[in-house]
């Protein structure tokens, strides 16, 4: 038969409360049904400390998740982590983005996908949801000109992105017809000459959003329009599946070999009731790494 622990016990209710603890016994009280006899003799026990240690690992496990949940929320905001989807060390040529945050709902105003906002709508400033230019980046004149009048960029001046003068003319009426209402930009150039472009551009509705994107935008394996300098554009395969960001579509698509001057990279994203694009373009080639980087901090921002 198992011989049973001493268990802790309230002092007797008739019993004064002593000033201190008292001291634990040497010698564990007996069992009923282990009586003392020479079969059975009394073993005196040391002071069991499994009890003790099992607390102080669930004090610690405590405290580690606590930490945990702390440092997950903080690295989302500031992405300097090392487990950003589909990215493996900081050696991999990530780039150093400042901390990100999203800027404030209007007074009274629902987040875009809340219960009550059936429409999806982002009510916070578009030109506040654009993503930052990482450490180092500078901006050269044609990066300035994104930022338009007062934030704002004129429709032709996004159209400009595409190479064909027909392709151009077409989106021109497709924007009207959809009622588009802003488009706010912003670009910079880092160190080793990689130029990015980042568009995000407003609608009245996630229903408007989607059918552009579906119908004029994008399609499985390539674009239906070409930007400039990337004829031969297909799906990237290489962007990885776990980058997906809750309640923002992302379509990436890569110029193949050979390509031009510079090999450019592609995404739309779908996020409510706007629709974004974000261009990378290097001389020789853009890298994988900062492309994925940034498509996914910018859907962080909008979804």
């Amino acid at each position: 038969m198992t011989e049973q622990q001493p268990i802790a016990t309230a002092p007797v209710a008739d019993a004064p409360p002593p000033p201190e603890a008292p001291p634990v016994p040497a010698v564990p009280p007996m069992s009923p049904e282990s009586p003392e006899s020479p079969d059975n003799p009394v073993v005196p026990v040391k002071k069991d400390r499994r009890v003790l240690r099992a607390v102080l690992r669930w004090t610690a496990t405590v405290v580690v998740f606590a930490a945990v949940g702390a440092s997950t929320a903080y690295g989302i905001t500031r992405m300097e982590r090392t487990d950003v989807p589909g990215l493996e060390t900081e050696a991999d040529g990530r780039w150093a983005y400042p901390a990100i945050t999203k800027p404030p709902l209007p007074s009274g105003s629902p987040a875009p996908f809340a219960e009550e906002n059936a429409a999806a709508l982002h009510h916070a400033d578009l030109r506040k949801l654009l993503l930052s230019a990482p450490a180092g980046a500078r901006a050269d004149k044609a990066d300035k000109a994104l930022s338009g009048r007062n934030g704002w960029l004129a429709t032709k001046d996004f159209l400009a992105a595409y190479e064909s003068a027909e392709d151009r003319d077409a989106l021109t009426q497709v924007l009207k017809d959809h009622a588009l209402r802003h488009i706010a930009a912003r670009g910079w150039t880092t160190p080793d000459g990689t130029h990015t472009r980042i568009y995000l551009l407003q609608f009245e509705s996630a229903q408007v959003a989607d059918v552009l994107q579906q119908d004029h935008f994008t399609s499985y394996d390539s674009p239906q329009h070409a930007l400039r300098g990337a004829a031969e554009v297909h799906l990237d395969e290489e962007f990885p599946a776990e980058a997906e960001v809750v309640d923002v579509r992302h379509y990436a698509y890569t110029e193949a070999k050979p390509y031009g001057a510079e090999q450019v990279r592609q995404a739309y994203l779908v996020s409510g009731d706007v629709l974004g694009l974000v261009v990378q373009s290097r001389k020789g080639g853009a890298a994988a790494v900062p492309f994925q980087q940034t498509v996914v901090l910018q859907s962080q921002l909008l979804g």
